[in-house]
């Protein structure tokens, strides 16, 4: 890092990490108490800090990462400046943690952006620093960053888990993995996608090796027409059967093996993936999880995707292969059809936009989530073609991986998008300096507005007397 980017570096961070002090402030004297999931989080967290670790309640369905790191944290700092009595291990006190793991988010964006595209050399350092800057307010995390949620733990783990696997450091990557796992459970995908970096990787260099014995023929990995992807689906196979392959793949990959190991342990002895409270949480095939994080994606990253010149190519490419678009809307409005699930959360929970997302576009009419279908597959070319730089074997290996994560999930909640979102926004191409501060602007209004209506726009139910705030 040169010493002016060092330098804007940390103006940023510390500039944003100070106007996010200034926010929590506001925010805590609106808020005292707990809110939503803070009713459940709090007290195990307080519970923890008085020392009962064995008292568990079972409406919590992760593991208890956050309260442990809480517990790390502030026990400690209470010693060290001699607090006593209710403000240790308060709703400010717990919320202030967060507040800390969103800095270190900024941190380990930055480092992934410049390990990620270090190759980039027309990628300055100003460009850098504004992606930073905008993916640590991207508002679906930003938000949370402010009440008592795992969220902001559970990104901080697995970024530096895969910022550590892309050094190479796969031992400290899978124990972060499982720091992650701890926050979330669904973690552990992201710990099989750092495992999943290391194969794409080595397949790639196989491919390429391959490609160079028949350079009669013209073999590309990153055409994507249907010839080629069967020759690489036929490579794949023939790389992944050969053993001498496989015990080189496992020799590379073991800590994150020990660690998938241990995941299945705990479910084995769980009964299950999740803790407490099931009864909500049942995993489904909800395949439409899919478009919705894709529609999802082009709405945070309009600047990218939702251009001028990508629609002309999409034109142009639908007009190239009318049959295999064909088969893609079939198979997409089979997908709608038969595996739809509308959570009671999503219909009852008027506190949150996706029940009003679903209630103004979803439920105006029957027809209207099949209509909707022509926007999935421009979403969904969309959000592949950006990915173009990346190899096909990355490609394949994310895409397994997000449909891991969003698929089995009932409930439509947008904080499931987060890493999945983070992880695509960081490895697609930078974007032109105009399309960067567009975006960074966009961020702003919307935490703008999603903060106004939590502070200032508050109702109340009618047959309970709590002030209710709207959110994520």
């Amino acid at each position: 890092m040169e010493r002016a980017e060092a330098h804007g570096f940390s103006a940023a961070m510390s500039g944003a990490f100070l106007l996010s002090c200034l926010l929590f402030a506001a925010i805590n004297r609106r808020q005292r108490g707990p809110y939503m999931d803070e009713a459940f989080h709090v007290p195990q967290a307080q519970a923890y800090c008085h020392g009962r670790f064995f008292q568990w309640d079972p409406m919590i369905t992760t593991l208890p990462g956050l309260y442990l790191v809480s517990v790390g944290v502030v026990k400690p700092a209470a010693w060290l400046f001699g607090w006593t009595g209710s403000v240790v291990c308060s709703a400010g006190m717990l919320r202030f943690i967060n507040l800390l793991f969103s800095a270190g988010n900024f941190y380990l964006l930055y480092l992934l952006l410049f390990k990620i595209h270090w190759k980039n050399k027309a990628v300055s350092g100003f460009q850098r620093i504004l992606s930073t800057l905008t993916l640590a307010v991207f508002p679906t995390l930003y938000f949370f960053t402010f009440l008592y949620y795992t969220d902001p733990g559970s990104v901080f783990f697995t970024l530096f888990a895969y910022l550590m696997c892309l050094y190479g450091n796969h031992k400290t990557s899978a124990l972060l993995g499982f720091c992650g796992f701890m926050f979330r459970q669904t973690n552990i995908v992201w710990a099989v996608f750092c495992a999943g970096n290391v194969v794409a990787e080595k397949l790639n260099e196989a491919w390429k090796t391959e490609l160079q014995k028949k350079k009669d023929e013209k073999i590309s990995s990153r055409k994507g027409s249907f010839s080629d992807l069967i020759r690489i689906l036929r490579f794949l196979i023939e790389y992944l059967v050969s053993p001498k392959n496989i015990v080189t793949l496992t020799a590379l990959t073991w800590p994150y093996i020990i660690l998938v190991t241990v995941f299945f342990g705990f479910v084995f002895i769980n009964g299950g993936i999740v803790v407490g409270d099931r009864s909500s949480h049942e995993a489904c095939l909800h395949f439409p999880q899919l478009f919705y994080f894709l529609s999802f994606t082009v709405f945070f990253s309009f600047p990218h995707l939702l251009t001028p010149t990508k629609i002309r190519k999409f034109l142009l490419s639908l007009r190239k292969h009318p049959v295999q678009y064909s088969l893609i809307t079939i198979i997409s409005l089979f997908l709608i059809w038969k595996f739809t699930y509308v959570h009671k959360y999503l219909l009852a929970d008027n506190r949150h936009y996706t029940f009003y997302v679903w209630r103004k576009v979803f439920q105006r009419h029957k027809l209207v989530k099949y209509v909707l279908v022509p926007v999935y597959i421009f979403a969904g070319w969309s959000f592949a073609d950006t990915l173009k730089s990346k190899s096909i074997f990355w490609i394949l290996m994310y895409f397994v991986c997000l449909l891991a994560v969003i698929v089995p999930q009932k409930l439509l909640e947008f904080r499931y998008f987060i890493l999945p979102f983070l992880i695509y926004r960081l490895n697609i191409p930078f974007p032109s300096l105009y399309r960067q501060l567009l975006e960074l602007a966009f961020y702003i209004v919307v935490n703008a507005v999603t903060f106004y209506l939590f502070l200032n726009r508050t109702f109340r139910w009618p047959n309970s007397d709590e002030i209710q705030r709207f959110m994520w």
